[in-house]
């Protein structure tokens, strides 16, 4: 790898009442978070959509509270085309992605709970799933405004902010949008964010290595440090 590494927590977090399920094999499920607002067919994704990627032929609602079935997901990032949008001009955690180029990658981090045969077990960690390699064809859509052209909705049609700004105009609201290479991967076993692995290979924003303070777990801490998109490998 050539490229900076940045990195993006995604996916179902502690403010959910569920978790993206990781197996003792440590396969997994990845699980967006709600879209906020809701959005209408046919551009929707909702949960009761969203297919396993383990087991092709089931979907994923063993894993989702029933009264959320129904509900739109905002499935980003989407590892069937490999697009990742944020608000990147109007919210500080998505600010450092404008800085994204071609041959940069971007890592995807989850929160993730332990499930066993019996079910879930309430032990949680985090995890690396996958990533974008920056494409070298039109890979950043920036700032849109507006319904983007042909072309580029080809590329991009599948990406959250997309589906957003399609069901409804005023959703065109100055995000970014991002494409991965061939090179992008889901990974198929999620590998562990350990204290060792982020004292070795990450950075605060100032260059600094994370501090891990005696009255915050583990998982609090990198939850903290991970919570703003961030170069973290220059």
């Amino acid at each position: 790898m050539s490229g900076r590494i940045f990195l993006a927590n995604v996916g179902a977090n502690a403010s959910h009442r569920f978790a993206s399920p990781i197996f003792p094999d440590r396969t997994f499920e990845f699980l967006p978070i709600p879209e906020t607002p809701d959005i209408p067919p046919p551009h929707a994704v909702r949960y009761r959509d969203l297919r396993s990627y383990n087991r092709r032929t089931e979907d994923l609602t063993a894993y989702i509270p029933q009264r959320l079935w129904d509900t739109a997901t905002h499935n980003d990032p989407e590892f069937e085309t490999f697009t990742y949008g944020d608000n990147c001009e109007t919210t500080p955690r998505g600010a450092s992605l404008k800085r994204l180029q071609q041959g940069d990658f971007l890592f995807f981090i989850a929160r993730m709970e332990d499930w066993v045969a019996d079910g879930p077990t309430q032990r949680f960690g985090f995890y690396l799933v996958g990533f974008l390699e920056i494409s070298a064809s039109e890979g950043v859509l920036a700032n849109v405004q507006a319904e983007p052209s042909e072309k580029l909705l080809e590329k991009f049609w599948n990406n959250a902010h997309i589906r957003r700004g399609l069901a409804d105009p005023a959703h065109w609201d100055r995000f970014w949008a991002f494409a991965g290479s061939e090179e992008s991967r889901r990974f198929p076993y999620a590998v562990p964010v350990t204290r060792q692995l982020c004292e070795e290979a990450f950075r605060a924003a100032n260059g600094a290595q994370w501090r891990w303070d005696e009255h915050r777990s583990d998982l609090q801490v990198i939850g903290s440090y991970t919570r703003s998109c961030r170069c973290v490998i220059d």
